[in-house]
């Protein structure tokens, strides 16, 4: 029950030593503080290495050829050979669970420059691929269209350029669509253009690569029917890592590979990579809880300090309320609330310090501009909610052993006290 009196005497028992006071209550607001940027950090970072992770098929392998290190059934080690338009049929037979498989081929740029526009040139890389590639990689369609299966089936001169190349080879406001590009001396026509979907981009290849339909592609640059490499993506609730070994013994068969031979086939598992992120992710949070709670338990002590300090004080005090028939529990009560009280007053002081720093940190941020790894640090309301459950529990703990320590005074003893 409130009782103005009881709340009277906490604030007369907490500003009769300010200085005392304030001193305790900043090792509680320290540490809630710390907790608080801490969590934000990792958050930040978190945000920042998932925005590199945004529109990507993350349950993804890549999967390229490279010199084989065994003889098999007749054929040297050290044979160099490529994968075929055929072997992404034979893998889709052979596994199940795979979504999408997308064979592509690439032309690598020369020491000059391979594509020109009018008067324009430019140094570019060019991939031959498959309408699903789209799906498995962090662009989007900005103007016009990706190219689809007629474009493969019909084997159209049509191109896909991002953004970037818009910017080197056009003028600002000048049309793009329906322009034609020379690449390696083939001409083909603009259909679309791309961005990427992170906003961390403008490195050197940003938003600077073509895209060709597959089969066009290697008619205008003479590939055959070779795979350069593929793109595999796992079914959803599948896991890519678990049908890798049956993707490239597959693969191995149909090439004519040594079963045991580890290096013929190199392959990247984003997945994989994507989970020990996720668990880095988790270790990350579990030391910011783990540094700021141990910061925040100092400062818990320091409050159990003062409050024996503040009994020892009111010894006499205590014994003349004993005396005259005041409850235990009622002096225990006491002290607990102003354990409490003095633990959450300085708590939220740190939670509004550390979200006036956080919201300075993002300001800073949208001035200055992206930060590699490092994006919108926050924390969410449950953070803020079980910081305040940690408050008032370390306020009873607190407040709990001089709470103790004053029942426990006999009334005759304490008026003895000097």
């Amino acid at each position: 029950m409130f009782s103005k009196d009881r709340w009277k005497e906490i604030l007369e028992v907490l500003s009769s030593n300010m200085l005392r006071t304030v001193a305790t209550a900043f090792g509680v607001g320290w540490g809630i503080f710390i907790l608080i940027i801490l969590l934000a950090a990792g958050k930040g970072l978190e945000n920042g290495i998932r925005q590199d992770f945004n529109g990507v098929a993350t349950n993804t392998m890549f999967m390229w050829t490279e010199t084989t290190t065994l003889p098999y059934q007749g054929l040297p080690e050290g044979r160099e050979f490529n994968f075929k338009l055929g072997d992404v049929d034979l893998i889709r037979r052979n596994v199940p669970g795979l979504r999408i498989i997308s064979p592509r081929n690439r032309l690598r740029p020369t020491e000059g420059d391979n594509v020109i526009r009018g008067t324009e040139t430019g140094k570019y890389r060019v991939y031959g691929d498959y309408p699903e590639i789209i799906q498995q990689n962090p662009f989007y369609v900005a103007h016009g269209r990706f190219f689809n299966y007629n474009d493969i089936d019909e084997k159209r001169k049509v191109v896909v350029i991002g953004d970037g190349i818009r910017q080197d080879l056009y003028e600002k406001d000048e049309e793009v669509l329906g322009t034609n590009l020379r690449i390696s001396g083939v001409n083909f026509m603009v259909v679309g253009t791309y961005k990427e979907k992170t906003s961390n981009g403008g490195g050197e290849n940003s938003e600077r690569e073509i895209f060709v339909p597959f089969t066009t592609f290697s008619q205008a640059f003479n590939r055959a029917d070779n795979v350069g490499w593929m793109a595999i993506t796992a079914a959803d609730g599948g896991s890519i890592s678990e049908l890798s070994e049956a993707i490239i013994q597959t693969v191995k068969q149909s090439r004519k590979v040594h079963p045991d031979d580890k290096r013929a086939i190199g392959f990247f598992d984003l997945y994989a990579q994507y989970n020990r992120v996720e668990s880095l992710f988790g270790a990350l949070k579990f030391i910011a809880f783990f540094v700021g709670v141990l910061v925040l338990i100092s400062g818990i002590i320091g409050v159990s300090n003062i409050m024996l300090i503040v009994i020892k004080e009111r010894t006499k005090e205590i014994g003349i309320r004993r005396a005259l028939g005041e409850n235990p529990w009622s002096i225990k009560q006491q002290i607990l609330m102003e354990s409490i009280f003095l633990t959450i007053i300085s708590g939220m002081v740190g939670i509004i310090f550390g979200a006036l720093s956080i919201f300075g940190i993002n300001s800073l941020l949208d001035v200055v501009g992206p930060v590699d790894m490092f994006l919108n640090p926050s924390v969410s309301l449950g953070v803020v909610l079980v910081a305040l459950l940690i408050l008032v529990v370390s306020g009873l703990l607190a407040g709990f052993i001089p709470a103790n320590s004053a029942i426990k005074v006999r009334p005759i003893e304490a008026l003895r006290t000097e």
